[in-house]
């Protein structure tokens, strides 16, 4: 069994109200970070930018508005030609972007293969990260 899901597929980042232009972005999961997805976009430069969001958050983002502050998820249509929205926003800009609904939703179906819903602590080492995290505790 593989522990990594990886999906490319373009979004499309808002411009203006009527202006998107298609960025390359891969989504990204992995059995060593349970709670986590990675969104990587690679727009036309030389780096590409990772936003970090949790896998709980974008999975209730396919029904309902979710998140709030920088990173906000919703719903928007049905069936084929469903959107999923993303703003992101940080001290650096904001952006606002769209992904195919049903292709996110099919992808996150298959990291729930990978780790499933409720178990992401199981074979979690509380102590060894408490030890990381809080250097002269063991």
């Amino acid at each position: 069994m593989a522990d990594y899901v990886d999906q490319m597929l373009y979004m499309g980042l808002a411009l203006a109200p009527d202006e998107r232009i298609a960025v390359p972005t891969r989504l990204s999961y992995e059995a060593h970070d349970p709670f986590a997805v990675h969104i990587v976009f690679h727009p036309d430069t030389d780096r590409p930018v990772t936003w970090i969001l949790a896998r709980d958050l974008l999975a209730e983002g396919l029904f309902r508005p979710s998140g709030q502050g920088d990173v906000r998820v919703w719903p928007k249509g049905s069936g084929p030609d469903a959107e999923l929205h993303l703003a992101l926003s940080s001290p650096h800009g904001a952006a606002r972007l769209t992904a195919p609904l049903p292709q996110v939703a099919q992808w996150l179906q298959r990291t729930y293969c990978v780790v499933p819903a409720g178990h992401e602590a199981d074979g979690f080492d509380w102590d060894a990260e408490l030890s990381r995290l809080l250097p002269g505790t063991a």
